[in-house]
């Protein structure tokens, strides 16, 4: 929103010029010339009151805030809206034990990938204000952390809640998963009575599917009819992997060699089948870099409604200046009855 000050009709500025005019008209001639009731009073002299010669004053400046109301000042607020469009996104995320796994280098730092990953969340949730944004996690079975919301703040302190162990750490049901993010999107679709863009899931793993009740590729299968994609990102690099051994207290005692066991065909299918496609984050940087190119898959240029709003000055202006005349008239008059007295 921007804010101005600016005249509607300036060219009454003109009538300006006439008063030095009339001043000048007023001195050379030493007639009245100011069409002003009684102003012909304010040059006459007498031999017992002393000239003065407030009343003219008084009518210029009334004079001059008249037409400056004539010439119709205003302050203009310029301001653009935008619809209320947006999309309905849930995240659906892998927190079984093998996230523990730490395979990404931030800062010359060996971290896991649940701690790689939660930073491009934020950033993700932060680039994305008019979408509704939810969070399922899964591993053995699937859970909503946060429906779907346009609270994005309570959502970044759902986000950073998110830690390995939180559920059961064994098995991982990508089925299941990907099951309650469609349940989610479609109860969000029944109670919103917001205009949506569309709706989309953001599917991340970091193994095979080896639990749950549903199949991931029927679920693939649901998520095609309901035309709703799915984004799938698999995280890890390939091979073996440090996975972090722990003592009875929760200490780090040191590694041991894990081999990744993620189903990258799977994954693929996934997203051929939704219309979605298919990332593999082996750092950090491409976690990012996939985010990113999801964020600009699925952003919805809005369309800017411009319109201003005028509040308009002229009273502000006309009235004292209407007043102003009115106090050299009578300024003018008490000044004749005066001088007829004397």
């Amino acid at each position: 929103m921007t804010t101005s000050f600016t005249f509607q009709d300036p060219a009454w500025f003109w009538a300006l010029a006439l008063i030095p005019l009339i001043v000048l008209v007023r001195r050379w001639k030493r007639v009245p010339v100011m069409v002003v009731p009684f102003a012909a009073e304010w040059q006459r002299t007498s031999a017992v009151l002393p000239h003065t010669p407030w009343p003219a004053l008084v009518a210029y400046a009334g004079a001059i805030c008249l037409v400056v109301g004539l010439a119709r000042p205003q302050i203009v607020e310029h301001k653009r809206e935008q619809k209320q469009q947006g999309y309905d996104i849930v995240l659906a995320l892998d927190l079984s034990g093998s996230m523990r796994a730490e395979d990404y280098i931030v800062g010359g730092k060996q971290i896991n990938r649940l701690q790689a990953l939660k930073p491009v969340l934020e950033a993700f949730i932060n680039r994305r204000p008019n979408d509704r944004i939810g969070i399922v996690v899964f591993t053995g079975l699937a859970y909503t952390l946060a429906p779907l919301t346009f609270d994005h703040e309570w959502l970044r302190q759902q986000t950073g809640r998110l830690q390995i162990g939180l559920l059961d750490e064994g098995k991982t049901a990508i089925g299941d998963g990907l099951g309650v993010a469609l349940a989610r999107l479609e109860q969000g679709r029944r109670e919103s009575g917001l205009g949506r863009e569309g709706a989309f899931v953001i599917l991340l793993t970091d193994g095979s599917n080896n639990a749950g009740a549903l199949d991931p590729r029927e679920t693939a299968r649901i998520a095609a009819e309901r035309r709703v994609p799915v984004y799938t990102i698999g995280a890890g690099r390939e091979g073996d992997v440090p996975m972090p051994v722990f003592d009875d207290k929760g200490n780090k005692i040191g590694y041991r060699r894990m081999r990744s066991d993620l189903d990258e065909p799977l994954l693929r299918d996934i997203a051929d089948k939704t219309g979605g496609r298919f990332f593999r984050a082996d750092d950090a940087s491409t976690i990012r870099d996939a985010f990113d190119a999801i964020d600009r898959a699925r952003k919805i240029e809005f369309e800017a409604q411009s319109y201003r709003v005028t509040d308009e000055l002229f009273a502000r202006f006309a009235l004292p200046g209407l007043v102003l005349l009115a106090i050299a008239v009578f300024g003018s008059a008490m000044r004749q009855q005066e001088e007829a007295v004397a």
